[in-house]
């Protein structure tokens, strides 16, 4: 996963500090690999374009994990069906842990999603991704495995930065969280 922000940069360190302390202390995980690349998506998806990165052929941005996977299916080699299943694990962990409120909505009966679990197709993607050749291949798998732990902890996080939001602490960070 490429990062969106340098390790150095106020929000990506914020986002780890969060998950690093959340994943250990509530969830007793002190995988760096694990919690890194949790970390990492809660910064990658800050800006809401990534969160849409995946296109079809045509360049469409596709909007919903039917059309996502669909593109999975259809990819012409292995590294570009690593990317999408490895984008829907991470964009259904993403919902699910950090604003399951909005399942409802990604899920309307407008939309293809309708009959989608998110979790299940999480799980499966990250699985799908890990079975391709990769260096994140260990992680994905993991990610696979602990969907529903993960989602939780997603879900502490965002109760953690919601508290520094009226509690925030002195020093550079207080700008980005509003104070």
């Amino acid at each position: 996963m490429t990062r969106a922000f340098s390790e150095s940069h106020p929000l990506q360190r914020l986002f780890r500090g969060l998950t690093e302390s959340t994943f250990m202390t509530e969830l007793g995980i002190g995988d760096p690999r694990l919690v890194g690349y949790v970390a990492n998506l809660l910064a990658n998806f800050v800006p809401t374009q990534a969160i849409w990165s995946i296109r079809n052929q045509d360049g469409q941005r596709l909007t919903e994990v039917t059309a996502m996977v669909a593109e999975a299916e259809s990819a012409p080699d292995s590294e570009r069906r690593r990317e999408c299943h490895r984008h829907v694990g991470d964009f259904t962990l993403f919902w699910t842990g950090v604003y399951p409120e909005a399942l409802t909505r990604l899920r309307s009966t407008e939309s293809a999603d309708h009959l989608i679990d998110f979790q299940q197709q999480g799980k499966r993607s990250y699985y799908l991704a890990s079975t391709l050749e990769g260096d994140e291949a260990p992680i994905l798998r993991r990610l696979s495995c602990e969907f529903e732990l993960c989602a939780f902890g997603l879900s502490c996080v965002r109760r953690e930065w919601e508290r520094l939001e009226t509690e925030p602490p002195p020093g550079p960070l207080r700008p980005l969280l509003g104070a």
